[in-house]
């Protein structure tokens, strides 16, 4: 039966093409545009530290694309930042087009604009002595930042958080940042590694907080515990079921409870706790799943590693 050559082409003709099928689970977008010595290197870099992946100065019409790619199976990328500005010359005249595209789409995303007043901007482009994107065709510093806040007029109109850098230090920018835009999820852009280990095999050479559990009576001195490992049950309930662990964890969940936000606001974006016994075999390795536990309850992301746990067995 001979083919309809009208349906053939309508089969080639890429218009009539479907879109891309939108990801059952949209990645967190956050697109960041603004003036051109505002801060938008920080802004990124503050999102890296977040455990965002990063692009600095990307063509908007990637934008899709970057967003698509989310949905590929095996892909571990939820969080992404972006920088669009206006080095991309003709390609940042795209970038309301594609804003339009992403909410058509039922695509979520924050616009971060950052902006600074003329005398902070001409200060800073003579201060690091870099040349703005548009002086050469504009004719000087002060008529290129005229001529870049004109063509952002419209973009600054659509973003949902303005900072104003005027008078913020690198370090405020990162607070403000996270206070504005993640007051409610900043928990969980903090990794937590939390790691058992025996003293009597060296102190983790990476850990931020150490804390030593080797005054909880050691289920090693117990025959019928000694080659059982704190993720056995039998030895989770002796060290958990001891009065003196219990007054611990009120005290130390108490602590990281304090700690940990400081931690975040402080701009740390990974911690490393160890908890140590004799062996790291029974002690340290019960708490230090307890310690996890508690941790991911608080909305944090937290891994959890025993460093010597079969070490004793080992050496017998």
């Amino acid at each position: 039966m001979p083919s309809d050559p009208e349906a053939s082409e309508k089969e080639r003709d890429p218009m009539t093409e479907a879109a891309p099928p939108v990801p059952e689970t949209n990645p967190e977008l956050v697109i960041i545009t603004g003036m051109s010595g505002a801060g938008r290197s920080e802004a990124i870099h503050t999102f890296e530290d977040l455990g965002y992946f990063c692009i600095d100065n990307l063509p908007p019409s990637f934008i899709r694309q970057l967003v698509d790619l989310t949905a590929l199976p095996g892909n571990r990328i939820r969080r992404i930042a972006i920088v669009c500005d206006i080095r991309g010359q003709a390609f940042f005249e795209q970038l309301a087009g594609e804003l339009k595209r992403l909410e058509d789409a039922g695509i979520p995303f924050h616009l971060l604009f950052l902006e600074a007043d003329d005398d902070a901007l001409v200060r800073r482009f003579k201060e690091t002595r870099r040349m703005h994107p548009l002086a050469e065709e504009a004719g000087g510093v002060a008529e290129a930042i005229h001529a870049e806040r004109e063509a952002l007029s419209s973009i600054r109109g659509r973003a949902d958080l303005i900072i104003d850098t005027s008078e913020l230090k690198p370090r405020e920018l990162r607070r403000q940042i996270k206070d504005r835009l993640f007051s409610e999820s900043l928990a969980s852009s903090l990794l937590v590694t939390v790691t058992s280990f025996g003293f009597k095999y060296g102190l983790p050479i990476d850990a931020d907080i150490v804390m030593d559990v080797r005054f909880l009576p050691n289920p090693y001195y117990l025959p019928e515990l000694r080659d059982h490992t704190g993720l056995e049950q039998a030895v989770e309930d002796y060290v958990m079921g001891r009065e003196e662990t219990a007054q611990f964890l009120e005290k130390w969940e108490s602590l990281l409870a304090t700690l940990l936000p400081g931690y975040l606001m402080e701009g740390k974006s990974h911690l490393a706790i160890g908890m140590g016994c004799t062996g790291g075999m029974h002690r340290s390795v019960v708490l230090a799943e307890e310690t996890a536990q508690y941790l991911r309850q608080l909305g944090y992301q937290v891994t959890v590693g025993h460093r010597d746990i079969g070490r004793d067995r080992e050496r017998q």
